[in-house]
């Protein structure tokens, strides 16, 4: 088990991902189905969204601030200029400088989106920019930024993430609706939502398999820690799945009617599974290696 500096790190690393990508997929959500909200419950949705990446900000310079005391093997590091530097002058450094200008963009993007009156066509687009940027600062480092295939390994990771992102990015707004929203509405934003995602979800399991092909050596790895841990994300997906499909089908319909209970408790259900989900990758990626022993 990790102790000291590694455990702490893991912890900051696995909310970040949960905060950077949650606000980063509430901004792909306010574009594709904003629309579809009243005034005040997209008020709402776009200042969850910015206080979400002001948080993920802080998660984020937690986590490289104690990436220097990870190399320096204990949590004085913390606090030692030199570790901190030199962390500052790796790649992580550089991922960590993309993240920030990501999650401010984002930020901003939401922020100033919330201030107008109705859907702003350039603060959107400023914070849609920024949840490219962010997705894409987590191809600088880890297996995908040493891998010979390393343009096509980044490109199926920025993707896998930004896909990631617009499914618990709409989980919240989705309950939301639910709750607040008139039965025809959030019925209408559901629907709009499942038809969507019923093709674009998927992409997470294809980018998924196309990175295994590329970073799995060999079926062997399935023996270690990380082929473990990713058969165990694989598993958390089908259950996900069959939620998604729960909602679309069954869920989902019934919101027209008034009932909403069900939905939101698979909503609910769906947002700790794709956190559980995060929490395995910030710890497989951080600790064990796709080449086998």
């Amino acid at each position: 088990m990790p102790e000291g500096p590694d455990a702490l790190s893991v912890v900051l690393r696995a909310i970040s991902f949960v905060l950077l990508l949650n606000a980063a997929g509430i901004c792909i959500f306010v574009v594709a189905f904003g629309r579809h909200l009243v005034r005040d419950s997209l008020t709402t949705i776009t200042r969850l969204g910015w206080r979400l990446a002001i948080g993920a900000l802080v998660f984020v310079a937690g986590h490289h601030a104690v990436e220097g005391a990870r190399m320096a093997g204990d949590m004085g590091g913390l606090m030692d200029p030199a570790m901190q530097v030199m962390t500052l002058r790796s790649s992580e450094g550089a991922a960590f400088a993309l993240k920030t200008l990501g999650l401010v963009l984002v930020a901003v993007g939401l922020r100033w989106g919330a201030a107008r009156e109705q859907r702003a066509h350039l603060p959107l687009a400023v914070g849609l920019t920024g949840a490219v940027i962010a997705a894409a600062a987590f191809t600088l480092t880890g297996h995908t930024s040493i891998t010979p295939h390393r343009l096509l390994a980044a490109a199926l990771l920025t993707l896998h993430l930004l896909v990631v992102a617009f499914w618990l990015g709409a989980l919240w707004p989705l309950y939301l609706a639910a709750s607040r929203e008139s039965p025809s509405t959030a019925a209408q934003l559901v629907d709009a939502f499942s038809r969507v995602a019923a093709w674009v979800v998927p992409i997470i399991l294809l980018a998924g398999i196309g990175l295994a092909v590329l970073l799995v050596p060999n079926m062997s790895v399935f023996r270690q820690p990380y082929g473990q841990l990713l058969l165990a994300k694989v598993a958390l997906f089908t259950v996900l799945m069959a939620l998604a499909t729960l909602n679309k089908w069954t869920f989902g319909p019934a919101c027209a009617r008034g009932q909403t209970r069900a939905f939101k408790q698979a909503v609910v259900i769906e947002y700790g599974l794709i956190c559980a989900v995060l929490a395995i990758t910030a710890t497989m990626t951080m600790f064990y290696s796709p080449e086998a022993p």
